[in-house]
């Protein structure tokens, strides 16, 4: 865990978002501290990817209100704001029939790298995913955990100030789960900011320093894992129990 600053890089009030008919996000509140990393957690359907993909300008039509550094902004009308932000999307964003050094070559001049910044850039995200030694082979012959990895590659590889995962380890071997982590842990100590989805909870025991707990696209309960079990009221509980007391133990199919 980091020591986040007290200063909110992001605020969230009131935001709602609608698929027709179904509210998937309900007025929805919260704030991310510079330099934390905050998790988002939630059953099937509570609405995170919703959130997300509003947060990063990928949905528009939602109500409420978006800070950044105290500024109201719309990221979907702001591509200077954009730029300030990465994306690590659950689906894999990868050209498969590229190497992995093409594929962080074309998302860097998207993000307007050029030349000796580029190729720096592109450097320094092979060594995160650990692929510098398969950086000229094609994506389609790496392993899910490698693919993993240079999703997150991709993601940061413009030094976003503010990263947001959407389950990024899901379905990776431990050793890519591990060195995920390890590079994440490399961010937040370069002064980056987290916000963190993941249906595993000792990986938000682990890596964050609150967590938001989402359930029909609200907030349920928010704070750290201490915290959350003093809400919860189970103290001292692990925070898999404290997330089924807040959000109960019926199954959820539904995605959002």
């Amino acid at each position: 865990m980091n020591a986040p600053d007290s200063v909110a890089i992001l605020e969230v009030e009131n935001l709602a978002y609608s698929y027709g008919a179904r509210r998937a996000v309900d007025g929805l509140s919260f704030e991310v501290r510079r330099g934390e990393c905050f998790g988002f957690l939630g059953p099937n359907g509570a609405g995170k990817t919703t959130a997300l993909s509003c947060i990063i300008g990928l949905l528009e039509g939602w109500s409420g209100v978006l800070r950044f550094d105290g500024v109201e902004r719309r990221p979907g009308r702001d591509p200077a704001l954009r730029a300030r932000i990465g994306y690590v999307p659950q689906e894999l964003a990868l050209y498969e029939e590229l190497s992995a050094r093409e594929n962080l070559a074309f998302f860097g001049r998207i993000q307007g790298l050029e030349g000796a910044e580029l190729a720096g850039a592109v450097d320094r995200s092979l060594a995160i995913a650990g692929l510098g030694d398969r950086a000229r082979d094609r994506v389609e012959g790496f392993s899910g955990g490698m693919k993993r990895r240079l999703n997150l590659a991709a993601a940061e590889l413009h030094s976003p100030e503010l990263l947001l995962l959407d389950e990024p380890t899901a379905g990776v071997d431990p050793q890519s789960r591990n060195h995920l982590f390890e590079a994440l842990s490399t961010l937040l100590a370069e002064g980056r900011t987290l916000i963190y989805t993941t249906h595993y909870m000792e990986e938000a025991e682990r890596l964050c320093d609150r967590v938001l707990i989402l359930n029909d696209g609200r907030a349920a309960a928010c704070g750290t894992h201490q915290e959350l079990a003093a809400q919860a009221g189970v103290p001292d509980a692990d925070l898999e129990r404290v997330f089924l007391e807040l959000t109960g133990r019926s199954l959820r199919d539904e995605a959002a």
